[in-house]
């Protein structure tokens, strides 16, 4: 067995011990703006401390995990990475709302060969930037530089949620009867689903992701972060108590595969896709990969990013007052008895 010639370092190894404290310190500050009253300590720890107040008589903790899935693979090539942050927040803030918990506090894993700071600061900016508009606070998370382990230029992200919910108001869907309305909040694009997909549709047809896309550059609009509900849809909750009784977060499986998520067997959701226009995106990817209609529907949201089932009698107010918050809101349909033989949610 033979020995070097000279002392080894980590660095030697190909981890950068300097530059994992540098993004520390660019971290901090981005993280100290999305505090809140509850967290105790800081950013550097080795565990983060939250304590639960006597906001809540029988607090149920709610928790959620997502990626942001091959959409990063369009991040690295188009290297713009202020966005997939955000992304990673909605993926499971957006989760735990739809039970009818308020997101606490959110943790992130970042995984990379070799650490660029400034990379990995963009994306902690966009995480940051996702946790400020779910109002909740970046407590901690985990940088791992792991020569060998990811090509050069790229890096995986896990993001992790939890929220809490008074017990006696968990959404769980057991209220949804016959005849309730289905309201769709629309989406800000693809989210982070489907991409496997979209970026074979690339593939094979080679658009110029700098031209102009119905009046932005195609670039921008397939990077286009997902949209956070949670401010809404809590002051929602709050301002009248029962009026929601389920949501479906659209995710991978889009609208055929969510909706059925919060029914009972004995019931169905008839949707109208004929009560939204289909964002051009969802029109181009429809036609350019010559993609079924159905499948369209099983694989993206084609528009709605969460769907909100309703009391009929208060639908007109909840969905004013969402647009009031600033969400677009369509009537997408109704809750019926499912039929034998019939889909858990059918798209017509």
């Amino acid at each position: 067995m033979s020995t070097p010639d000279q002392s080894l370092s980590y660095r030697d190894a190909g981890v950068d011990i300097e530059a994992g404290d540098a993004l520390v310190d660019r971290i901090k500050p981005l993280a100290k703006r999305t505090m809140r009253p509850e967290v105790l300590g800081g950013i550097g720890g080795f565990g983060a401390l939250f304590e639960l107040t006597g906001k809540y008589r029988e607090p149920v903790l709610v928790s959620g995990t997502d990626g942001v899935g091959t959409k990063l693979k369009l991040a690295f090539q188009l290297d713009k990475h202020d966005t997939v942050g955000q992304d990673l927040v909605a993926m499971s803030v957006n989760d735990i709302l739809v039970q009818g918990a308020e997101p606490l506090f959110f943790l992130d894993y970042f995984a990379c060969g070799k650490l660029d700071v400034d990379t990995a600061a963009d994306v902690v900016k966009g995480i940051a930037r996702g946790c400020e508009l779910a109002g909740c606070a970046l407590i901690g998370g985990e940088t791992a530089e792991m020569p060998g382990m990811y090509p050069d230029g790229e890096y995986d992200l896990a993001g992790f949620a939890v929220g809490a919910v008074e017990k006696s108001e968990l959404i769980d869907g057991s209220r949804i009867v016959p005849g309730d309305v289905v309201l769709g909040l629309a989406s800000s694009g693809a989210h982070s689903n489907g991409y496997s997909l979209i970026r074979k549709i690339i593939d094979l047809t080679k658009p110029e992701l700098d031209a102009d896309f119905h009046g932005r550059p195609l670039r921008d609009v397939i990077l286009e972060p997902t949209r956070i509900y949670v401010k809404p849809l809590l002051a929602l909750m709050k301002a009248i108590p029962g009026v929601v009784k389920g949501m479906a977060h659209i995710t991978g499986g889009g609208i055929t595969e969510n909706v059925p998520r919060i029914l009972a067997d004995d019931l169905t959701a008839i949707i109208d896709a004929g009560s939204w226009e289909m964002p051009y995106l969802f029109q181009w990817l429809k036609g350019a990969g010559n993609v079924a209609e159905q499948e369209m529907y099983r694989v993206f949201n084609c528009g709605i990013g969460m769907v909100v089932v309703v009391d009929p009698a208060l639908a007109d107010q909840a969905a004013a007052m969402l647009r009031e918050a600033g969400e677009t809101v369509h009537v997408i349909g109704h809750i019926a008895r499912r039929g034998d033989g019939q889909a858990a949610t059918v798209v017509a």
